[in-house]
């Protein structure tokens, strides 16, 4: 500019020196005044950049002054690994390095809150913007103070996933978040779920309730319990403490010791999230393309195997034959689905398009099993050998034989053949729990019935392998024309003899059918047949006896409680079994046709009658004196010890904070059963409970049938053995953690949905990493987040299935875990 200036003036020609000097002079000035003019204006603009600028730095400075020198450096720029693949910015990680605390241990609760969120795909993309995210966008927002910045970058994520029907209750209590929700956070919960609207379902309208439950509560556990937390929030143990935490050494030694989620694997999440893109984590649910349909078992349907069996005159095709993978697809609901109509309404009918199958209303109409009635499918109570009602049944069988004595002496039975459970059904109003089964063959759907009408029932079929239960459990054992050809012998396994195992010492075994009361050849000849195989297995004949209302006639047949007959019998026919065959062996176990002597040792399980019910149930089976428990103690003390801690558990949380109405629970299921004891506190509901003792757990299944209770054996890697939409409620007690040992946990999940009823809850106690993966999981498959919590490093998630979900795959989002 110098240089123009001077050139301008030096151009013009004048002899008037003075004329020279002024012209030069006035021309300076005026350069001078612009030159200043221009320098105001450029001051003017970059005081206005640096006044934006300002408002970050002084909001900052708050918190720079307390930081150590390590993160002096850190200028609040966004980390390389922080967006998404969609191009959006996770905002609750913008802050990682430059919003810390006073203390390096709350930094690092930050930064784990920062990779938790980083997993949420569903809102991520709609969560707020953040202090320097961009300067531009930053200009554009009223700024927050570090103390919201801070408190938001841990649970943001969480928050805004109200949308999905959650209680904000659940806000801060993840494991590695502690106790430290706050009211920012809540604030930003509700502007989050104002975006979220269109995501909204029913469980909407408890949310208010749940987010002022959090302002006043920081521990509050579920949307529908508010007002009881509120009032008496000690009074509600979600988790063992105390003495009663001594109950989880067993599970916390398999699961690993840790002290907190953040400590344990901030680290190794960061550099996971930052290295492994979102596929390789990520899995898109899709519904299972099979011809069976809603109504889908794996293990029962898979034709590939199936029809590739060199022989089915064992009942093979009946049998479990599992893919090679387990299913990670969702099966859909039958068209018209409704909620499952309540016990004991339920007793009596069923919505016909929950199980719309009609063969047996054809078929057995007339014999009152199940009839179609407009919209419903109804039961009068009958069956083929009770047309007149299953209680007149009952109470014949018990007439001909009063020591059967039902719901005292016999409590546990196995009905074989159930038909559609009436009669497994109605002797709940005699106190005795039936585990009734069939196979899923031409007569459809007749265990569904059983399990939507709130009767126990499994998929099952005497083929060629032993049933899932111990030896020596049942009470009784029923058969109502069962079509069990229990006197056939040759190549056959003779199916009587599993019976035989399964039958506790001097139980009964009720066998109404035709061979009992009719003369025709065929049925002579059974008659024959079974009597001389009975008689070779040292089984009773108590009676026989004629139902005249019903036209029928049963058998009663009792097993011995001592060895004598067969050491005294002529023929070694049925033989005895080796010694070294365990008769509690039960999992995919061929049989044999053989029978195990019967205890006669007083300290030894089988040997005496368990208590009458309901003394039975509470207190420690005899034949324990001598075992160490499963948790380290004497068995009887951890016995007392186990119930104690249920009945606490249930009575003072599972019935009060999980937002559960329990007034629509009706068939529940123990996913990992120790001594029953989850059941157990459970008794004097309107429920009952399937005990899954799995495979490579403690076999404490004996001691549950001792109780008075019922279950099985089972492996989670694959499928259950019944219908889909079969339970109410599942409570899993630090199973998961085992199992992702050797399963792929996102098949578990997607069998926990297929048996789980539209409208049911997944109870889930375990280790924090493997909470935030079923959470994680839960919220991908559009179920609601009743409550989540975390107390001494142990984690409970309760999550509720929605009755309706999208129906189209890619509706459903990815669950990253």
């Amino acid at each position: 500019m110098a240089m123009g200036k001077y050139s301008r003036v030096d151009g013009r020609k004048s002899s008037n020196y003075c004329s020279t000097i002024t012209v030069v002079v006035f021309v300076a000035l005026c350069l001078v005044g612009a030159w200043m003019f221009m320098s105001s204006s450029v001051s003017v603009v970059q005081n206005s950049d640096s006044s934006s600028q300002e408002k970050v730095n002084d909001v900052k400075q708050v918190a720079d002054e307390n930081n150590s020198k390590q993160f002096e450096d850190s200028s609040g720029d966004l980390p390389d690994g922080t967006t998404k693949e969609d191009g959006n910015t996770v905002d609750s990680q913008s802050g990682s390095q430059s919003d810390v605390h006073e203390d390096q241990n709350v930094t690092e609760k930050e930064s784990e809150g920062t990779v938790e969120d980083n997993k949420d795909e569903k809102t991520e993309s709609k969560n707020m913007v953040e202090e320097n995210q961009d300067e531009k966008t930053k200009s554009q927002e009223e700024p927050k103070t570090e103390t919201e910045n801070n408190e938001d970058g841990k649970t943001e994520d969480r928050d805004s996933n109200s949308g999905d029907g959650e209680s904000n209750s659940e806000v801060g209590e993840m494991p590695a978040h502690g106790d430290e929700t706050n009211k920012s956070e809540q604030t930003e919960s509700e502007e989050s779920s104002d975006e979220n609207k269109s995501e909204l379902d029913e469980g909407e309208k408890n949310s208010d309730s749940g987010e002022s439950a959090n302002e006043n509560n920081q521990e509050g556990a579920t949307e529908n319990n508010v007002d009881s937390q509120e009032s008496d929030q000690t009074s509600i143990e979600i988790l063992p403490a105390g003495a009663q935490s001594e109950l989880l050494n067993e599970t916390n030694t398999q699961n690993g010791a840790w002290s907190t989620q953040a400590v344990e694997s901030q680290n190794e999440k960061i550099s996971q999230q930052s290295s492994t893109s979102k596929d390789q984590y990520g899995h898109a649910w899709k519904f299972c393309n099979v011809t069976a349909g809603p109504d889908y078992v794996p293990c029962l349907d898979n034709w590939y195997v199936i029809r590739r069996l060199p022989s089915t005159k064992h009942y093979e095709h009946r049998e479990r034959h599992c893919p090679q993978e387990a299913p990670t697809c969702l099966v859909s609901v039958p068209e018209g689905y409704q909620r499952s109509i309540k016990w004991p309404k339920s007793k009596d009918k069923i919505w016909y398009h929950n199980v719309p199958h009609t063969k047996l209303a054809e078929v057995k109409g007339h014999q009152n099993w199940v009839k179609v009635t407009g919209e419903y499918l109804t039961f009068p109570g009958g069956g083929t050998q009770f047309k007149h009602g299953a209680l007149h049944y009952i109470d014949f069988i018990q007439d001909s034989h009063p020591d059967i004595a039902w719901g005292k002496r016999t409590r546990v039975i196995l009905d074989v053949g159930c038909g559609v459970a009436s009669f497994g059904g109605y002797l709940f109003e005699r106190d005795v729990l039936a585990m009734s089964f069939a196979p899923k063959d031409e007569h459809e759907a007749q265990v569904q019935f059983a399990l939507e009408r709130g009767i126990p029932a499994m998929l099952a079929v005497m083929g060629t392998k032993r049933l899932p239960f111990p030896s020596s459990v049942f009470d009784a054992v029923h058969c109502a024309r069962c079509r069990v050809p229990w006197h056939v012998e040759g190549d056959v396994v003779n199916f009587f003899l599993e019976l035989n195992r399964v039958l506790r010492p001097g139980g009964y075994f009720v066998w109404s059918a035709t061979p009992v009361y009719q003369k025709l050849p065929e049925d002579v000849g059974i008659w024959q047949a079974m009597s001389k195989l009975t008689k070779s297995m040292c089984w009773d004949l108590v009676v026989i006896k004629k139902d005249r209302l019903n036209g029928v006639g049963a058998a009663i047949y009792r097993k011995p409680t001592s060895n004598d007959c067969y050491n005294n019998r002529p023929q070694n026919q049925p033989p005895l079994c080796k010694e070294s065959d365990d008769p509690n062996a039960a999992w995919k176990v061929p049989l044999e046709a053989c029978m195990h002597r019967v205890p006669e040792n007083a300290s030894v399980r089988g040997s005496r009658w368990p208590e009458q019910w309901p003394q039975r149930l509470e207190k420690p089976p005899h034949w324990l004196n001598s075992q160490v428990g499963v948790y380290g103690k004497a068995a009887p003390e951890d016995f007392a010890a186990d119930y104690d801690h249920w009945k606490n558990v249930v009575s003072r949380s599972y019935l009060k904070g999980m937002g559960i109405n329990w007034s629509s629970v009706r068939n529940i299921m123990d996913m990992r059963a120790v001594y029953g004891g989850f059941a157990a506190a459970l008794k004097d509901l309107k429920v009952w409970v399937m005990n899954v003792v799995p495979i490579d757990s403690a076999d404490t299944l004996p001691i549950i049938y001792e109780r008075g209770l019922f279950g099985m054996y089972h492996d989670w890697c694959e499928s259950f053995n019944t219908y889909p939409r079969t339970y109410d409620l599942l409570h899993a007690d630090h199973l998961f953690s085992t199992l992702t040992k050797r399963c792929n946990l996102v098949a578990v999940i997607a069998e926990v949905d297929r048996i789980l009823r539209p409208e049911g809850n997944l109870i889930v106690r375990d280790n924090a990493e493997i909470i935030g993966k079923i959470e994680s999981l839960a919220k991908s498959l559009n179920w609601d987040i009743r409550m989540i919590y975390s107390k001494d490093n142990e984690g409970l998630l309760c999550v509720h299935k929605k009755m309706w979900r999208p129906t189209e795959p890619e509706t459903i989002t990815s669950a990253i875990i």
